[in-house]
């Protein structure tokens, strides 16, 4: 177990960040007076920590910035809490993948020099088990990268995380990319395509699997770098969605937040943001070539995962599945006790969801 508690972090995320990143995200912003001490030592770690950042890009202009991406990435799509994680473990027990871990999620900047005694450190530090759903955490598992790009550039969605007064201009700006102006794309496509790189030296893979729900609003952007890149999409009954998201976000905001926020206003956020997301891909998803997506409900990879990953593998032509079938029999064989949270729907919950999410319900099929 980790020497610290989640909830009880002396700092947060944006510890990783580039200085330059950190001042922007921050710059304006109030932070509300309960979070002053823990933004101080954040901004001072961050400081300190950014005194490495010129060893840092030199190794990286030297070993891998002239490097191409091969291979198209594979994307995992879809909402908070719809499966994604788990799908995500799966498929990286194929070694020929690549991913974006839990270490390089928090210092995407300290790669390529100082992650052996960082690495360390975190791992000592770090609880293991997500709060929210008892998922394990170890510094060199997979991870989605919005955390990590949070630390990399200002352009992310994962500032609400800190400042979640902003949460729906954010939301609008750099989850959809509504009217998103030419010069950040650059900026977020030169920290993507640097993530990418890194995590292929990283974990030795030879294509990048990406897990990130944010990237569900972003499919032009994605294709527009990755013209050939194939998508997963993750449907979840909607109820548990909703129960499941309220826990999440209401949970892993604590130890990250400057900003106070009602439990009131961080549900209508959920509610609103969750039918943005979710028509913004309804609408973007035909940009996608034929064969290179694949929409699949989690209760149906939940009850038969490896016939589902065959499923992914066929449809999406990717190679190595046989190579990669035992890996991903045990890791899925070790999962066979691993108790998840059961949802008893309040009759809160079930209005809801049936006033604002119809939609889902209808679409997929989903009922009480």
């Amino acid at each position: 177990m980790g020497l610290l508690e989640f909830d009880k972090l002396p700092i947060n995320t944006l510890v990783g960040a580039q200085w330059k990143t950190f001042k922007a995200i921050t710059k304006d912003k109030c932070v509300d007076a309960p979070y002053r001490n823990k933004f101080r030592l954040t901004k001072a770690c961050c400081r300190l920590l950014g005194l490495l950042q010129p060893l840092e890009d030199r190794r990286y202009k030297k070993l891998l910035q002239d490097k191409t991406v091969d291979l198209p990435p594979v994307f995992i799509l879809g909402h908070w809490r719809s499966g994604t994680t788990f799908v995500h473990n799966v498929l990286s027990k194929d070694k020929h993948f690549a991913y974006n871990t839990t270490y390089q999620t928090v210092f995407p900047n300290l790669m390529l020099f100082g992650q052996s005694f960082f690495k360390k450190s975190t791992s000592m530090l770090m609880p293991d088990k997500r709060p929210t759903d008892n998922m394990e955490l170890q510094v060199d598992l997979p991870q989605e990268e919005e955390f990590a790009l949070a630390n990399m550039m200002p352009y992310t969605f994962y500032n609400f995380w800190f400042f979640p007064k902003h949460t729906m201009e954010y939301c609008d700006r750099y989850l959809l990319f509504n009217n998103l102006p030419e010069q950040e794309y650059e900026i977020f496509r030169n920290a993507f395509d640097k993530l990418i790189k890194i995590s292929l030296w990283n974990t030795n893979g030879t294509q990048f699997l990406s897990k990130n729900p944010p990237h569900t609003g972003r499919i032009p952007e994605l294709l527009r770098m990755f013209p050939d890149a194939k998508f997963i999409y993750l449907v979840r009954n909607p109820y548990t969605v909703f129960e499941s998201t309220r826990s999440f976000f209401t949970n892993t905001i604590r130890p990250l937040q400057l900003q106070s926020i009602s439990p009131e206003q961080l549900q209508n956020n959920i509610i609103e943001i969750y039918s943005k997301l979710l028509h913004k891909y309804e609408t973007d998803k035909h940009l996608i070539p034929e064969g290179n997506l694949i929409e699949i409900k989690f209760e149906d990879f939940e009850a038969d995962a490896m016939s589902q990953t065959e499923k992914i593998y066929q449809t999406l032509s990717i190679p190595g599945l046989e190579e990669a079938r035992s890996d991903i029999e045990a890791y899925l064989a070790s999962k066979k006790g691993y108790k998840k949270n059961n949802y008893r729907y309040a009759p809160e919950t079930v209005k809801i969801v049936e006033d604002n999410w119809s939609f889902a319900l209808n679409q997929w099929g989903y009922k009480l």
